[in-house]
């Protein structure tokens, strides 16, 4: 097991599969790396460097108790964390996740984009330009945290849990709290405003039966420069575990295309 020290004595865990060129995944809130087994060997297979890695309050993680410690802000500085020791501070490489992690890596782009070859945004929405809608979404964060504290990890057996969170392990339900609060919560339209200035290929992909996400989705593609949008038929909010691989076959064509295109700039 690999472990990056940040600042208060947190941990964030990380593995690192195969070599060539550089992606990171980032999953979804309440659920962990373990989300992205089924694209592992498919990933390395085809000369690609796969980073995985689990979100403070998350999995193998430390759970801080600090609810300070747990933001959007902290988030973008463990992914710049993991990059810089995996990979050096000047590789640009492939980011992309699924729902919270998707959204965590527009983020990363809008902070960091020198740093971006290419994006993944899977089952994500990219947040709100209205107060009131972006307020209300906070409201079912809080709610989200507070079933936590009330119910511990049986929250996450619920039957309206997507498999990304059944399959999920977490030592305990505070840290998913607190990030629920801290990191699910957003704070205002930053992310959704930068969708226009994105410069680099994106990818999104959304299951067919995703019905929450297929507009923002739809949203997305239109927004950001030169987007792809991919529908996984028979797929719902974690598109790469319903329907690995139409999910692993998309993906792997936009990355080769993504690195065909970077050679030829090299030429």
């Amino acid at each position: 097991m690999a472990f990056i020290n940040r600042d208060h004595g947190v941990k964030v865990y990380y593995e690192v599969h195969g070599s060539g060129t550089p992606l990171i995944l980032t999953h979804g809130y309440s659920a962990t790396s373990a989300m992205w087994r089924g694209q592992i060997n498919a990933f390395v297979s085809k000369g690609y460097k796969l980073i995985i890695w689990d979100m403070r309050g998350h999995g193998k993680s430390s759970y801080p108790d600090d609810q300070a410690l747990y933001s959007e802000g902290h988030t973008v500085a463990d992914m710049v964390a993991i990059i810089g020791h995996v990979c050096g501070q000047d590789t640009p490489i492939i980011v992309g996740g699924l729902s919270l992690g998707g959204y965590m890596s527009l983020a990363f782009y809008r902070v960091h984009p020198e740093r971006v070859r290419a994006l993944l945004i899977i089952d994500t929405g990219p947040g709100f330009k209205n107060d009131k809608a972006r307020e209300s979404w906070n409201a079912t964060a809080r709610q989200t945290g507070d079933r936590f504290d009330r119910d511990g990890l049986s929250h996450l057996q619920s039957s309206v849990m997507s498999a990304e969170r059944r399959i999920s392990t977490h030592r305990d339900a505070k840290g998913l709290a607190m990030a629920a609060r801290g990191m699910l919560a957003q704070r205002n339209a930053a992310v959704i405003e930068s969708l226009p200035i994105i410069k680099v290929p994106a990818l999104v992909v959304v299951g067919a039966d995703d019905t929450p996400f297929l507009a923002a989705s739809e949203y997305m593609e239109k927004k950001i420069p030169g987007a792809k949008k991919v529908v996984v038929p028979n797929a719902g909010h974690a598109a790469n575990l319903d329907q690995p691989k139409i999910f692993n076959d998309v993906v792997i064509d936009f990355m080769s295309s993504v690195v065909q295109a970077g050679a030829k700039a090299m030429l």
